[in-house]
């Protein structure tokens, strides 16, 4: 699906007062059935977060605050910043039977839950400990997270893509187009058809004309 269509499909979706969000898109089989028709859910408020306050980005380490897996250590696999949620790899899961029918029990499945922002804390990485992080610039000019406690930088953390290259580790091979060929413009715009410009290369003439056509 193109991101444009699916950036359409969330601009038009209308939720009702009392939706419960999930982490499932409102227009999709499995959110509606966490909210079938007249079903009422108590209303859960959240604080909004600017932009530039979010300091838990995807593939980072942090440590659950609270709940039945306080004090461990797991990373960061979804963010969802419109809910104040992130999803930790293997941790606070729940447990659950799907396909259940009167002829079988269904299929016992575990899925990672999703935390508040304010129940984890980022881990720095000097000493695998949770501190609380603040957004600075360097003398170079960039933005980067560091740790109230040990003054150090937490880098950003380096994600794979789905066919496992790192972009910041890539290295170019004999048979990659650099990034010069890549923003050459080779292009000339021209009123001539396609047709007309392979004829012009293959120097082909023509020599035959449009017969007269009249409209009475």
């Amino acid at each position: 699906m193109r991101l444009t269509t699916l950036l359409l499909m969330a601009a038009r979706v209308v939720v009702p007062k009392d939706y419960r969000f999930g982490t499932n898109r409102p227009w999709t089989a499995a959110a509606r059935r966490l909210n079938p028709p007249g079903k009422r859910r108590r209303k859960v408020f959240v604080e909004p977060l600017a932009p530039e306050d979010w300091s838990v980005l995807r593939g980072d380490t942090v440590e659950i605050l609270a709940g039945k897996d306080k004090g461990k250590q797991g990373k960061v696999t979804q963010v969802f910043r419109h809910r104040n949620w992130v999803i930790l790899e293997g941790l606070n899961t729940h447990h659950r039977y799907i396909g259940k029918t009167e002829d079988f029990r269904g299929n016992y499945i575990s899925s990672e839950a999703p935390l508040l922002l304010r129940d984890v804390s980022l881990v720095d990485p000097t000493d695998r400990k949770p501190t609380e992080v603040e957004w600075k610039f360097t003398e170079e000019g960039e933005r980067v997270r560091v740790s109230l406690r040990t003054g150090r930088i937490i880098p950003k953390p380096v994600l794979e893509r789905r066919d496992g290259i790192v972009p910041q580790q890539w290295k170019d091979g004999p048979k990659d187009t650099s990034p010069e060929d890549t923003l050459e413009k080779t292009y000339v715009p021209s009123l001539k058809t396609l047709e007309e410009e392979v004829m012009e290369r293959l120097g082909i003439q023509e020599n035959r004309r449009n017969r007269r056509s009249y409209w009475y």
